[in-house]
C-alpha cells in the first residue's frame, strides 16, 4: 500500500507540480520537486540563478522567468503609473500562482494514487486508504513548506552565474527583509529591470532555432582568469550548449602548476574541443586531454555531436624565449601560415567535408579559405568576423574571438579592464552557420553584460556529409 501510494504521489507530482503565471509583464514558470533541503531557486536566463533558503523540505520551488508579454510591456511603458501597479500586484500574483500550483499538485497526486491502487488491488477500501495516505503525504509536504517559510531568507540570497551584481537587479535584500512594506517597491524594480532586459532581447534580429539546431560556445585566450569559468558554465547551461570550442591560450606560461586550472573543463558536462595556443605547452595540451570530456586536436579531425571539426595547434611556444625544458629556446620549424597549410592538406585528404576548422592565430586561416565553411581563431584578443575572398566552392567565414579571460593580467594594463568575450554559434541541420550571438561581460570590477545577435543569410545550402559515429583521427603523427 505504501509503495503504491508513493508511486502515485510521484506520478501526480511529475504531472501537476508545474505551471505558469503572469507577474506584471512577465510569464513565470513555477515547479515543485522533492527535496530534503527545501529552498527556492529563481532562474533568470541567461544571466543565472539566485537561491533562497526560504523554507524547509521536503519540497523545492523553482521559479523561472520564461518570457515577456509585448502587449503588457508596452502598456507599462506608456502608462507612467503602470510599473507602480505591477509592483503592487506582483506579490499577490505570485501567491495566487503558488496556491493554484499546490492545490493542483495535491488533487492530481491523490487521484493518481487512487487510480493506481484501483488497478493494483481492485478493492474500494484499499483505494480509499491509498487516497488518504496520498492526501496526508502531499498535504503534509506542502504544509511543512508553507509553515516553515522564512521571509528573512530574502536577506541572504546566494547567486550563481552572471548575477554577480544581483542586488542592482532586485534592490537591497536586507531592506526587503527588514521592512516587508517595501517588498512591493523592490519587486517593482525587479519587474521593471527584468522587463527592460527582455525588451532589449526581443529587439534582437529574429532567429528561431529549430529543434535540431546545434549550439556551440566559442571561447579563447582564457589566460588563467578564474572568472571565466563561471561565465562559461552559466552559458553552457542557460543556452543548452551542445559543445564548447577553445581556440587556445588557456594558460600563460604552460607550466606544471597551471595544469590545475584546466580541471574546470570536466565540470562543464559537455564535450570541450581544444587546440593549443602559443602560450600553451605540450604539458598544457596533455592536461586538457586528461579531462573526461575534452578532445585535443592537432592536425587531426573529430566528429562531435555530428559536427565534423578539424584543428591544428599553434606551432610556437613563446612564453619563455630564454630557456625551456628542452634547452635554449629556438624558432619553431613550422611557421604559423605553415600550420594552416598542413591542416588544409589534411582536410583535403579526407573522404568527408569538414564543417568547422580551428586554429589559434588567424594568420593560419588563409590556407583554409574554400576548404571549410567556418574557421574559428583567437590570439588577437579582438572580436572580428569576416567573410574571406571567394576561393572555391565553399564560402569561408573567419570568426576571431576576443579574450574570454579578459586577457588575464594584461587586461588590467589599459585605462579600462578588457571585457570577457564569448560567442554562441547556431549550426543548422546541415551544420552550416545560421546565426551567432556575441556576448561581452564587463572586465574586472565591471558588471555590464552585452549581447549582439547576427543572423547569417548568405550561407550556401550545401549538405556536408559526416561520419556516422564520433571519432578522433590523428593525421601525420
Amino acid at each position: 500500500m505504501l509503495v503504491v501510494t508513493a508511486v502515485g504521489v510521484m506520478i501526480g507530482t511529475l504531472l501537476a507540480a508545474r505551471g505558469t503565471g503572469d507577474v506584471g509583464p512577465l510569464q513565470v514558470a513555477f515547479q515543485l520537486s522533492p527535496s530534503m533541503d527545501g529552498g527556492t531557486e529563481v532562474a533568470v536566463p541567461p544571466l543565472g540563478s539566485l537561491y533562497l533558503d526560504s523554507h524547509e523540505g521536503p519540497a523545492r520551488l523553482t521559479v523561472r522567468l520564461e518570457s515577456l508579454d509585448q502587449r503588457r510591456t508596452e502598456a507599462l511603458i506608456n502608462d507612467p503609473s503602470g510599473l507602480t501597479r505591477a509592483g503592487d500586484t506582483a506579490p499577490q500574483d505570485i501567491r495566487d500562482a503558488l496556491v493554484r500550483l499546490g492545490l493542483r499538485t495535491l488533487g492530481v497526486s491523490v487521484l493518481a494514487s487512487m487510480l493506481l491502487a484501483a488497478l493494483t488491488f481492485r478493492s474500494v477500501r484499499r483505494v480509499a486508504w491509498s487516497g488518504g495516505l496520498a492526501l496526508l503525504v502531499t498535504g503534509g509536504t506542502l504544509g511543512t513548506a508553507a509553515l516553515t517559510v522564512r521571509p528573512q531568507a530574502l536577506a541572504e540570497p546566494r547567486y550563481e552565474g552572471l548575477l554577480v551584481n544581483a542586488p542592482a537587479l532586485i534592490g537591497d535584500a536586507q531592506r526587503i527583509a527588514d521592512d516587508y512594506t517595501r517588498y512591493a517597491e523592490q519587486l517593482q524594480r525587479l519587474v521593471g529591470n527584468v522587463g527592460k532586459l527582455y525588451a532589449t532581447v526581443s529587439s534582437l534580429p529574429i532567429y528561431e532555432a529549430a529543434p535540431d539546431t546545434t549550439r556551440v560556445l566559442h571561447v579563447s585566450d582564457l589566460h588563467l582568469n578564474p572568472a571565466a569559468w563561471p561565465v562559461i558554465k552559466t552559458l553552457v547551461e542557460q543556452y543548452d550548449i551542445d559543445f564548447v570550442i577553445d581556440t587556445g591560450d588557456i594558460t600563460d606560461w604552460g607550466s606544471e602548476p597551471e595544469s590545475s586550472y584546466v580541471s574546470m573543463i570536466g565540470q562543464l558536462k559537455v564535450p570541450y574541443v581544444y587546440v593549443r595556443g602559443n602560450h600553451d605547452s605540450p604539458r598544457t595540451a596533455a592536461a586538457v586531454a586528461s579531462q573526461p570530456n575534452a578532445i585535443v586536436l592537432d592536425d587531426s579531425v573529430a566528429v562531435v555531436r555530428g559536427v565534423t571539426i578539424a584543428g591544428v595547434g599553434d606551432p610556437r611556444f613563446t612564453p619563455d624565449k630564454q630557456e625551456s625544458e628542452a634547452g635554449p629556446w629556438e624558432e619553431p620549424a613550422m611557421t604559423v601560415e605553415g600550420a594552416g597549410e598542413r591542416l588544409a592538406t589534411t582536410i583535403r585528404s579526407l573522404d568527408v567535408s569538414v564543417d568547422v576548422a580551428l586554429v589559434h592565430d588567424p594568420a593560419s586561416a588563409a590556407p583554409l579559405n574554400g576548404v571549410a565553411p567556418l574557421v574559428l581563431a583567437g590570439h588577437t584578443h579582438r572580436r572580428e568576423v569576416t567573410v574571406l575572398p571567394s576561393a572555391g566552392e565553399v564560402a569561408t567565414r573567419l570568426a576571431v574571438q576576443g579574450s574570454t579571460g579578459g586577457a588575464g593580467l594584461r587586461g588590467l594594463e589599459g585605462e579600462e579592464p578588457m571585457p570577457l568575450a564569448l560567442s554562441v554559434f547556431y549550426l543548422g541541420p546541415d551544420h552550416r552557420l545560421q546565426a551567432y550571438d556575441d556576448i561581452r561581460v564587463g572586465g574586472t570590477g565591471r558588471a555590464q553584460v552585452s549581447l549582439d545577435r547576427t543572423v547569417v543569410d548568405d550561407t550556401p545550402p550545401v549538405q556536408a556529409p559526416v561520419p556516422s559515429a564520433p571519432t578522433v583521427t590523428p593525421v601525420g603523427r
